[in-house]
């Protein structure tokens, strides 16, 4: 394979600008530099067919129909040295610790609003902030037990964080399946390259719900409840449930008694269950309480929950904290909790319910990257750069109505990895997403979903949205062979 060719236009993540490949990356260079076109090109055959043979699937709504696919995956991996890895990890568990502490005080005594170091009118019009959850705390004060942050690296090599998905974040069972995907097609480098496991987290993600059961001292009853077949991520539902060894359920298969319990309906009676790892949405867990005619949740439910007689995990109201708004006072949330500075930085962010950031934002939109503040799947979005004129104007109708549900950033170089294409290695632009277990202790995964745009120039990395993915090498260069 001749890379002479490939010419990244920014930081590439494993070839150096001069084409030199990058440390802990050389050794997988020089494998693919070994392999023909034809050879790599059936690589990526055998990996496509493995990852339909597991059946790696996602739902596109699509004109009123649902569609089945299987996630594009790209057989060249992205590379990470252990050593950077380490910092990433650090400031990750740094974050979602100042996160919790944010949620668990705006569901309590708000000291953060009260000295002002965010602003009480945050609050004010926050979509998804809760108000059955005021004055309710979780075991361990710990309301976003599963947390999935974005990342992404600018042209100069700096790593940021994009964003804080808290609320169901999704994605990791194609974090794990790429790497079994990966073994079957690159053997040899597992081999002689140490190459950092993944495939703990089911275990880690069962002691986390584990630790949350009502009953200690005894072996929990643990369900997976999904929205069902429809739903855009039912694949990793039934994934993880089966990973964990715990029931995968629907509303319809839960009750809740007079007696405030949470039970499961079975071919044997009644069975009490002490951790639900939800999957629906807060407005739709129980009609009691949210949605009134929603039949995805259990009537009852958030009655439960307050009882303490179940464990809900994310606990309802934390998406209050995954609002790209919110996402901005996050560093502000690190110093005044933790009283640390930030390891990781956030990208540059623009206010728009600010009159003179507004004001700057609607100067720059050609420049800028403009997002609603609780959509997600990057719906909603003018990227400036390639917006018409038109978009630009509706954009700024869009801002002017609702200041408050906007924000801009600057249209970063996104950082790129090749893949595998009909002329050979091209570079696409990628993001990062760990997942972030938090219990007594806090989990992060090794690397994260690597997501890449497989559009030559595009931004977009959403699976929804035609992206594919990669799996993601956190390599120890000290113990490779």
């Amino acid at each position: 394979m001749d890379w002479s060719r490939y010419k990244p236009p920014t930081y590439d993540e494993l070839i150096h600008a001069d084409g030199r490949p990058r440390p802990a990356a050389r050794r997988l260079i020089e494998y693919i530099t070994g392999l023909s076109r034809k050879d790599l090109a059936e690589r990526q055959l055998a990996a496509d067919l493995a990852a339909r043979e597991m059946g790696v699937t996602f739902t596109v709504y699509s004109e009123g129909r649902n569609v089945d696919r299987t996630l594009p995956f790209d057989v060249i991996p992205r590379v990470i040295p252990r050593t950077e890895w380490a910092r990433t990890e650090a400031g990750l568990r740094q974050r979602v610790q100042a996160l919790n502490l944010f949620i668990d005080d705006l569901y309590g005594e708000q000291k953060i609003l009260r000295d002002k170091v965010v602003p009480r009118a945050i609050l004010k019009e926050s979509v998804n902030f809760r108000a059955q959850c005021v004055g309710i705390r979780p075991p361990l004060g710990i309301w976003a037990h599963i947390c999935g942050s974005d990342l992404v690296r600018d042209g100069d090599g700096t790593l940021y964080v994009l964003e804080d998905n808290l609320r169901i974040p999704s994605g990791v069972s194609y974090l794990l399946e790429n790497r079994l995907v990966a073994k079957r097609v690159f053997p040899e480098l597992f081999e002689t390259t140490a190459i950092l496991p993944v495939d703990d987290y089911p275990a880690q993600l069962y002691d986390t719900l584990a630790a949350l059961s009502p009953r200690p001292g005894e072996q929990p009853v643990i369900a997976l409840l999904t929205p069902g077949i429809y739903n855009s991520a039912y694949f990793e539902h039934c994934y993880l449930a089966q990973s964990m060894g715990v029931e995968l359920v629907e509303g319809g298969d839960l009750h809740v008694g007079d007696d405030d319990v949470c039970y499961m309906r079975t071919v044997y009676g009644p069975r009490r269950v002490d951790v639900i790892y939800r999957r629906v949405d807060d407005l739709y867990i129980d009609p009691e309480c949210f949605i009134k005619d929603s039949v995805l949740g259990v009537p009852g439910l958030m009655r439960a929950w307050r009882a303490g007689k179940v464990a809900l995990a994310n606990a309802p109201g934390a998406g209050v904290a995954d609002d790209k708004v919110v996402y901005a006072y996050v560093p502000k949330m690190i110093r005044y909790y933790l009283d640390q500075e930030p390891i990781l930085p956030n990208v540059p962010t623009y206010l728009c319910d600010d009159a003179r950031q507004r004001k700057y934002v609607l100067d720059h939109l050609a420049e800028l990257v403009v997002k609603p503040a609780n959509e997600s799947g990057g719906y909603g979005m003018l990227v400036g750069p390639r917006s018409t004129k038109r978009q630009r104007e509706q954009f700024a109708k869009l801002i002017a109505a609702r200041p408050r549900n906007y924000i801009a950033q600057p249209t970063l170089a996104l950082s790129t990895a090749p893949v595998v294409t009909d002329t050979g290695p091209q570079p696409r632009h990628l993001d990062l997403r760990p997942f972030v277990l938090s219990r007594s202790d806090i989990y992060v995964t090794t690397g994260g979903l690597t997501r890449v745009a497989m559009k030559k120039g595009s931004l977009v990395v959403n699976s929804s949205q035609g992206g594919g993915a990669k799996d993601t090498w956190i390599v120890d260069l000290e113990e490779s062979a």
